[in-house]
């Protein structure tokens, strides 16, 4: 193979496959689907000596789905299950109509680009898929797969990073030369690459959805790993919002700042108690009255006292301006 002149890949899989489109079919574009003529195919030849021998490395092509294997080094490693047979649904009907992007070993074809559609077709029981054949060196191979997980948002905070991170160790690309090869800013790469530096079962949060990127980022402003990880559960037990994070955050320095003799309480607690503290006093200067919070494990209350029915009117007339 010829020296390979560096690509764009910033600018998307088409340019690579030949000007393919790369949107898979889903449920929600069976409609679309219908409408859309299937990419032309060409049959391995029966003269061909090996089984695996491709006809034409330009070409789309028809492969045995037992002849494909995913790449182990691939970015993505988590596959919602769910989605995979809503898909599988989808290929059954229509079949697969965008081909995989594959490239050739011994005895056998590398997916370089739609393990998803490969796993999907398993599910739906095809003996072959269309796959487009090209050669790629390992560094193109963790490019190409990289951006078309992103471009189709497949991939989770966590995975996004840790292919950053490969192409910064292993490949020695800049934050800036990464940026550029997956059509994203400098910062947007340098913010994903601090996510690693997170407690390993706060990344998992992150990982599985339990915590948001945003939550991820409050988090990483606490240097006590120990406080991070309990507010990093209670955030998502609760389902706090990244604002309720912040807050409580807050809180918790604040406990940090007091004399000892206020640290023997659980600072979680502490600062879960400044934080409704917080919150009371807001509350209170809204409504001009007192207000209490109690707060229980599942579920918490708010008192907001009167004194006469005059003040219970003006109460009731604020609320309503409130929800109006």
């Amino acid at each position: 193979m010829a020296a390979a002149k560096k690509r764009g890949l910033g600018r998307g899989l088409g340019a690579l496959m030949g000007g393919l489109e790369t949107e898979e079919v889903t449920i929600e574009q069976d409609e679309q689907a219908k409408e859309e003529p299937k990419a032309e195919t060409t049959k391995t030849g029966k003269s061909n000596k090996s089984k695996t021998e491709p006809v034409n490395l330009s070409g789309v092509q028809e492969i045995d789905i037992n002849l494909l294997s995913p790449d182990k080094s691939q970015p993505r490693k988590n596959f919602d299950e769910e989605a995979l047979s809503e898909l599988a649904e989808s290929i059954k009907e229509f079949g697969v109509i965008q081909p995989l992007l594959v490239q050739k070993k011994e005895d056998y074809y590398q997916i370089i680009a739609g393990e998803r559609r490969f796993r999907a077709a398993m599910k739906a029981g095809l003996k072959k898929l269309p796959a487009l054949i090209k050669e790629y060196n390992p560094q193109e191979t963790l490019e190409v797969s990289l951006i078309e997980n992103i471009q189709r948002e497949n991939l989770d905070p966590i995975e996004e990073a840790q292919a950053y991170q490969r192409l910064s160790e292993e490949y020695k690309l800049t934050q800036e030369e990464i940026a550029g090869k997956v059509g994203k800013s400098r910062p947007v790469v340098a913010n994903a690459l601090r996510l690693l530096n997170l407690d390993p079962q706060v990344r998992n949060m992150v990982a599985e959805g339990r915590l948001s990127t945003g939550h991820a980022k409050v988090l990483l402003g606490v240097e006590n790993k120990e406080l991070g990880l309990m507010l990093a559960s209670k955030c998502a037990a609760d389902g706090w919002s990244v604002r309720q994070l912040e807050k409580a955050v807050e809180a918790a320095r604040k406990v940090s700042a007091e004399p000892e003799t206020n640290k023997k309480e659980d600072p979680l607690k502490r600062a879960e108690a400044l934080a409704i503290a917080r919150v009371e006093e807001e509350m209170q200067k809204l409504f001009g009255t007192k207000v209490q919070i109690i707060a229980g494990k599942k579920k918490g209350k708010i008192e907001i006292e009167y004194y006469s029915e005059d003040e219970l009117e003006r109460v009731l007339a604020l609320l309503r301006s409130l929800g109006a």
